[in-house]
């Protein structure tokens, strides 16, 4: 299949990097790991106050960043927290670093 033979063409650290990439291509979702960065962890409820979004807006870039694993949430009905995972967010800052040198 074409598209297995394209993605044998890039390393992991490409493939990586562009998905953190996809994930931070709107100013919400970078203002949302902003926040979380300055937090230890932040509720859903807590962030729809000081993001200028529905709450259904917001949950859709949580899972955004979520899905890639730029974040890790907790539930705890009828709450969900928030926190950024240290991880990969210092992996999507090195693979970023190495390719903006």
């Amino acid at each position: 299949m074409i598209t297995e033979q394209i993605k044998q063409s890039y390393t992991e650290e490409q493939l990586q990097a562009a998905q953190f990439a996809k994930a931070l291509s709107h100013p919400v979702r970078i203002a949302i790991l902003e926040l979380l960065n300055n937090e230890s962890c932040c509720l859903h409820g807590d962030m729809a106050e000081v993001l200028p979004v529905a709450k259904s807006t917001l949950s859709q870039h949580l899972n955004e960043l979520k899905k890639v694993g730029l974040i890790q949430g907790n539930i705890h009905p009828p709450q969900v927290k928030y926190c950024i995972n240290r991880k990969n967010f210092m992996l999507a800052k090195l693979l970023f670093n190495n390719i903006l040198k």
